[in-house]
Formats: C-alpha cells, structure tokens, sequence
C-alpha cells in the first residue's frame, strides 16, 4: 500500500512526529524576557540594598544568642554562593540577548545605510544629468540674445525695403528705374 505524501509525518521536509517525550518544552523567548528582567534587577541598586539589608539582618540574627550560623557564617557563604551561581547564567543570558539585538539593529543600520547611499548616488546622476541637460537647453539669455539679433535683421531688412521703395539703392543713391522722366 503506497503512502500519501500528504499525510503527517511522511513528508521529507517535516520531522516526525514522536511519542511523549520526558523533556520539558520551554520557549526561549521567556526565558530570555526572564533573564532579562532578573539581571535588570541583580545589577540595580536596589538588589544591592535588599542585598545588604539581608546581609545585616543576617549578621545581627546569628551574633545574638538565637543564631544557627556560628562566626565564620559559613551557611551565608552558602547561600551568597548559590544566589552568584544562578545570577551568574541569568546575567550570561541576557548578555547574548543584547548582543542578538544589536547585531540586528547593526544589520538594520547597515542596511538603511547601504540604501541611503543608492540614492544618494542615483540623485547625483540624476543632477548631473539635469546639469548636462540644462547645457543643451536655451536659456532665457541665449534666448533674447537669439530674438535681439533676429530683430536687427528684421529691422535691417525692413530698411532696405523702405530705400527700394522710396527709389534708393543700398547707398542711398538714387536708381534709374525710379527717375522721373519728362
């Protein structure tokens, strides 16, 4: 019997589904927030007066008569040692989850730089085309030095005409055709 691919389990790029297992689950992302929020404690001021508050109270508790903890205070040690011992991974912890954090903001930043430079280039190319462009085009003084010179032409025309009408060549002699004869 062949079979379906479809079916849980079966498919390559899924893993298999197994049977209970004895390992708790834990999501990572709690545990990180929990770091996080335990080492923002551990390293502020008020842990390390809730820390010497302990160790006084502590200290007075046992020099009395009611103590269990003799002079070298060696359950204190104990106890100091084994809160170094957890805090000591929490701190670890939330460490790498900063760094994680940076090394995406990092990536971000390099990211947003990379295309900040793209189009800085492209709208340098585009000024610089603009300026080449702006070379080809007439500018409103090639303009009227243009209109200006075609208006002395005109007018220099204009004035020949009015010589060949009233008679006159170009030196302002008199032609034959237009003499009167009689």
């Amino acid at each position: 019997m062949a079979r379906d691919p479809q079916t849980r389990g079966s498919r390559l790029d899924q893993p298999k589904e197994r049977g209970l297992t004895l390992r708790p689950s834990v999501d990572p992302e709690t545990v990180g927030k929990l770091s996080e929020r335990i080492a923002r404690f551990l390293g502020s001021w008020r842990f390390i007066g809730y820390m010497t508050a302990f160790i006084i109270a502590w200290f007075l508790f046992n020099v009395t008569a009611w103590g269990v903890d003799p002079y070298p205070f060696i359950f204190l040690t104990l106890l100091l040692s084994l809160q170094a011992s957890y805090a000591a991974p929490l701190i670890l912890l939330a460490q790498n989850r900063q760094a994680d954090r940076d090394r995406v903001q990092y990536q971000d930043d390099r990211a947003r730089t990379e295309r900040l430079i793209a189009d800085t280039e492209y709208l340098t190319r585009e000024v610089a085309a603009l300026r080449i462009a702006l070379g080809e085009v007439a500018t409103r003084d090639y303009l009227r030095s243009e209109l200006r010179d075609q208006l002395e032409d005109l007018e220099g025309r204009s004035t020949k005409k009015r010589k060949k009408a009233r008679g006159a060549d170009e030196d302002g002699e008199p032609t034959g055709d237009d003499s009167p004869e009689g």
